[in-house]
């Protein structure tokens, strides 16, 4: 039997500029996969990727994402959210802006027209089941699959109402196994681990307790699967100092990535399997300004 390559990314908000980061390293190198699997931001990314399968993709992605502003993706206003509470509409924040970034910069408008096989994880609201969206219109795909609880409005799509792939399955590497996947390469996106205090805000915390849950999940699926499979994680950043709901610092993420990821390869990334350090819980409290 064949390998078959799949690239698993995982969500986290604004800290999906750090795969992107890892993107352009592995296509510096020239790796290829076999099929691309995303959930939450991750999804983004890999449709993106998927449509362009190369250096030039990634860098095309990598001027999107430094283009980007929080206002962009996370449009809040005290307006706006006092009046979704007074409608009881279940979620603060409109997802126009994700539509916008997908209608205009995504150049695909089915799942089946990327080059690679592009898989996408939603949630299911109701019963809570992985929804794994392989067919059909790929911005209400996306759109399901970034759709953080109570920030975004579900998405409907065959009759089943979708919310955040992050919430059944953030880093869907059991899907990548049920496609048939005999090795596995995962772009987490980490956690801030060097932030000095909890971000703000409703938005920013809710954003911040899912990724946390996410990576713990990251590192269960990790220690269940790999014996069944090959997988081969790329670090994440540490320390970082970003929340998930920061866009300021995404030139930066994407650079540090791109190098940090750029050492893993040479280091022999894809003879290394297990969980990073970096993923595991930690932080870096002790760490002061110099």
């Amino acid at each position: 039997m064949s390998d078959k390559i799949a690239l698993v990314l995982a969500g986290g908000g604004s800290l999906g500029a750090v795969q992107v980061g890892m993107l352009q390293a592995l296509t510096d190198e020239s790796v290829t996969f076999d099929l691309v699997v995303g959930a939450s931001v991750g999804a983004i990314n890999g449709a993106f990727f998927a449509s362009r399968p190369n250096a030039d993709g990634a860098a095309e992605l990598a001027e999107i994402w430094c283009g980007l502003g929080q206002h962009d993706i996370f449009p809040f206003s005290v307006l706006g959210a006092t009046k979704a509470l007074l409608q009881r509409s279940g979620h603060l924040l409109s997802n126009e802006g994700l539509r916008r970034l997908i209608r205009h910069d995504l150049p695909l408008k089915s799942l089946e027209e990327s080059v690679l096989p592009l898989h996408v994880v939603a949630t299911d609201l109701l019963s809570g089941a992985e929804v794994l969206l392989s067919r059909g219109g790929v911005q209400d795909a996306l759109l399901a699959s970034a759709a953080i609880p109570l920030v975004y409005p579900p998405v409907a799509i065959d009759g089943r109402l979708l919310i955040d792939g992050g919430v059944a399955s953030n880093t869907p590497i059991a899907s990548a196994v049920g496609l048939g996947a005999t090795h596995i390469v995962v772009l987490p996106t980490g956690f801030g681990c060097a932030c000095k205090a909890p971000p703000k805000g409703f938005i920013a915390l809710a954003l911040h307790t899912l990724n946390l849950m996410s990576m713990r999940q990251l590192i269960r699926d990790i220690e269940l699967h790999d014996r069944q499979v090959r997988i081969h994680v790329a670090a994440p950043l540490c320390p970082l100092g970003v929340s998930v709901f920061d866009f300021t610092q995404t030139r930066d993420l994407v650079k540090r990535a791109r190098v940090q990821t750029q050492a893993w390869l040479r280091a022999g990334g894809f003879d290394q399997t297990g969980v990073p350090d970096s993923l595991r819980a930690h932080s870096h409290t002790e760490m002061t300004d110099e």
